[in-house]
């Protein structure tokens, strides 16, 4: 296997707005994260991972692009990026921004002209059907609700726009398109940026006969089969791969809805030169009933287990995996897999020494190494998200159980996620000096960095101490993988090994204690762990120990 600084990086993932506000307007800024490089610095990360900063009219908080070259003045313009970049490559950082090529904004200029008229050079630029304004091309939903076409009276025609209807998806058939892609590409890489992280990069190929998806589809499957992995996307990647991203030393990794084991080695063979990692959501999306995300069911976590083992086999010969439990879009690791309330350290603990410990590059979401939690509001009008907020009105109109719907909202909003990042407990959480772009979690006054600064048990401190576990024992980057236990339903048991020697890792998921398995009988020595060591035979609620031959 071949040997890279991005398989042996650990990734940390900032979302800006809600990171650290430097001017005082309650959006977080890019000389916020400035200012913050040091902590950053301090939890032994390599990278990080900048949701997008690009000129936009935030109907989907700047995933609808309207400037690729252009940084947002709200987040400091291009001279403050130029100095992220210049300080965060001065303490030896790299910088992942987030490609977003799927669609644009439709306040972009490339579609302003496109919707004239069809004779306009831009207008190929999208996909569009003719119909009529009562009768969409097909019945495809967007990700955000409701239909995925919007009428444009000026050329009575629709578009296509897989998520908001302000989000209209780019024709990648088009040639011209692909290389205007190249070129913003290239644009910033030549500025030094490090690599990209390529949002919902699985959904650029479109199968063009655009047919129905069958009733009574999941959702997941019609992402998986309709909207997903389409006929030219390898070409597409490779294309995009050949042209530039071979030209510089630089890391991408693909986001990745609808692809799943037979499709994923693919995006990432070594041999195939398309992307080096990409995100699947098998794992994330374990919970989601047949109406999805706000249908949600019980975890399986024996599931849970075979999905990772599952993606180890798949890349171990040709490829590299993604270790990540969580993002800007999905609810906080410790409330979703963890135990927030009385095991609330402990589990924010163990999920982190899983994160570590398995084969592939870990992603670490802000505050979750100081084990931010899940808000729950009692009211939707205190959500931000578009997603949550078009899912509700589709819930209300559909008759649903409101009560319920808003629980189900409380475990999937991705506002759970967004909330500001919990520096200190006073004013804001430190976060801002005016009024926050969207309210705190109201446990910062005792959830903060600033108090687990000061506590050598805190979460914050286990976090740096298996960060530098990780990379000093490079068999944990690089070894082989097995599951020891596959059908316990509470016990991760797992075996790292190479010719170094070998790692024996466990985690009790559950608030009871667990019979410790035999090849766990203390005949190895316990080397780490998320409780004070010890050779009991049975582990405590929610412990890691990782033993050493």
């Amino acid at each position: 296997m071949a040997k890279n600084w991005w398989k042996e990086g650990v990734v940390y993932q900032i979302y800006p707005r809600s990171f650290q506000d430097s001017t005082g307007n309650g959006l977080g800024d890019i000389q916020g994260i400035i200012d913050r490089l040091d902590y950053i610095q301090s939890l032994g990360v390599d990278m990080i991972w900048l949701c997008p900063v690009y000129e936009s009219p935030n109907d989907d908080n700047g995933y609808d692009i309207s400037d690729y070259r252009k940084i947002s003045a709200d987040f400091g313009g291009n001279p403050a990026f130029d100095r992220l970049l210049e300080a965060m490559h001065a303490r030896g950082l790299k910088l992942l921004m987030d490609l977003v090529a799927n669609h644009s904004s439709d306040e972009h200029h490339w579609f302003q002209q496109a919707q004239k008229s069809r004779e306009n050079p831009y207008h190929d630029y999208y996909i569009w059907k003719s119909g009529t304004p009562d009768s969409p091309p097909n019945n495809w939903q967007s990700v955000f609700s409701g239909s995925a076409w919007k009428w444009n009276a000026a050329t009575e025609e629709y578009f296509l726009h897989l998520y908001t209807q302000k989000q209209p998806d780019l024709n990648w058939e088009n040639p011209k398109v692909r290389q205007e892609i190249y070129d913003i590409v290239d644009f910033w890489l030549a500025k030094g940026v490090d690599g990209f992280r390529m949002d919902v990069i699985s959904l650029i190929s479109k199968r063009l006969e655009f047919a129905d998806t069958p009733q009574e589809m999941p959702f997941i499957d019609v992402m998986e089969q309709i909207y997903a992995n389409g006929p030219r996307i390898h070409e597409f990647l490779n294309e995009m791969n050949r042209e530039v991203l071979s030209q510089y030393d630089i890391v991408t990794v693909g986001e990745g809805p609808g692809v799943n084991l037979e499709h994923g080695p693919r995006y990432v063979s070594a041999a195939a030169k398309e992307l080096d990692m990409v995100f699947h959501f098998d794992h994330l999306t374990i919970d989601f009933g047949p109406d999805g995300k706000y249908d949600p069911v019980p975890l399986d976590f024996v599931r849970f287990k075979e999905i990772f083992s599952q993606w180890d086999a798949a890349l171990a010969a040709d490829g590299w995996n993604s270790i990540f439990l969580g993002n800007h879009d999905f609810s906080r690791i410790v409330s979703r897999f963890g135990n927030d309330g009385q095991y609330h350290q402990e589990s924010a603990k163990l999920l982190v020494l899983l994160l570590m410990t398995l084969r592939g590059t870990p992603y670490v979401y802000q505050g979750d190494e100081i084990g931010m939690t899940n808000i729950t509001h009692d009211s939707i009008e205190a959500y931000d998200d578009v997603e949550t907020r078009n899912a509700w009105k589709a819930a209300e109109a559909a008759g649903k159980d409101m009560d319920q719907f808003l629980k189900a909202v409380h475990w999937q909003s991705r506002d759970n996620a967004r909330t500001p990042m919990q520096w200190n407990g006073e004013n804001n959480a430190g976060f801002t000096s005016g009024t926050p772009w969207i309210p705190l979690n109201p446990n910062y006054t005792t959830l903060n960095v600033s108090a687990q600064e000061e506590d050598p048990q805190s979460i914050l401190h286990f976090y740096r101490k298996t960060i530098a576990f990780r990379k000093a024992n490079p068999t944990l980057v690089y070894g082989d993988y097995q599951d020891l236990a596959p059908d316990d339903l509470h016990l991760f048991a797992y075996r790292r090994w190479d010719a170094n020697g070998s790692f024996w890792v466990i985690h009790n998921f559950s608030d009871q204690q667990q019979p410790l398995p035999e090849h766990f009988k203390p005949q190895t020595n316990q080397v780490f762990g998320n409780y004070p060591t010890d050779h009991a035979l049975k582990l405590r609620p929610w412990e890691s120990r990782v033993y050493k031959d």
